[in-house]
């Protein structure tokens, strides 16, 4: 028979995490509970209006303010290394307006898409040789992004590839700060030939534009 805890005990539980989001596998290191005892007790908190399922094993509790799905993504992700890139990481640095509907990220893994309760988030696999260029957002942010230059670069990469990614861009307003010497360092680290010109030739396309 599977054990119950009182709806206030597991809302302690949350807030010695000192943050709105959490994750079936924290709760259970930090409560000492089964799985199933913790999974039943969050569900039920849930369907009460207290805690919101935001993926499968993945929580928040409701703030004065709105979640941001860019707050979530340290939470699908716990075993690998992701950071916002290509259209997304363009409109957060201000040289994209429209506002993406789906948040790409770039990962070393296979490319994948996942829906949540809060946003959806589309996975675009990189070459472990070209994963980099990236840091935390604004200096001390919850998640990890582009710079604007690989996040251009980043675009341009898979632009190149089948699929043609990315290939028709929206309007791009590149600020005073952007270096398009910077971007083309990036696409210089491009292993494969055909698409490193191809990117390149990109690059100077927009250069001129800008100029």
């Amino acid at each position: 028979m599977v054990s119950k805890i009182e709806p206030q005990n597991i809302m302690v539980f949350i807030k010695k995490l000192g943050r709105n989001i959490f994750t079936t596998h924290e709760m259970i290191a930090i409560s000492g509970k089964s799985a199933s005892t913790i999974v039943q007790s969050l569900n039920r908190l849930a369907n009460q209006g207290l805690i919101i399922k935001i993926y499968q094993g993945v929580w928040a509790e409701p703030g004065p303010r709105a979640l941001s799905p860019f707050e979530v993504i340290p939470h699908l992700f716990p075993r690998q290394r992701v950071y916002v890139s290509f259209i997304s990481a363009l409109h957060l640095h201000g040289i994209v307006e429209q506002i993406p509907q789906v948040i790409t990220l770039a990962s070393t893994s296979h490319s994948n898409t996942i829906r949540t309760n809060v946003g959806v988030f589309s996975i675009h696999q990189i070459a472990p040789s070209f994963f980099g260029g990236f840091d935390w957002y604004k200096g001390d942010g919850s998640f990890l992004i582009a710079e604007p230059e690989k996040a251009l670069i980043d675009s341009l990469y898979l632009s190149s590839r089948k699929k043609k990614q990315f290939g028709n861009f929206p309007e791009l307003h590149f600020p005073k700060e952007f270096s398009f010497r910077k971007a083309a360092k990036w696409a210089k680290q491009i292993a494969e030939k055909k698409i490193r010109q191809y990117v390149l030739k990109k690059l100077e396309t927009f250069s001129i534009r800008q100029n």
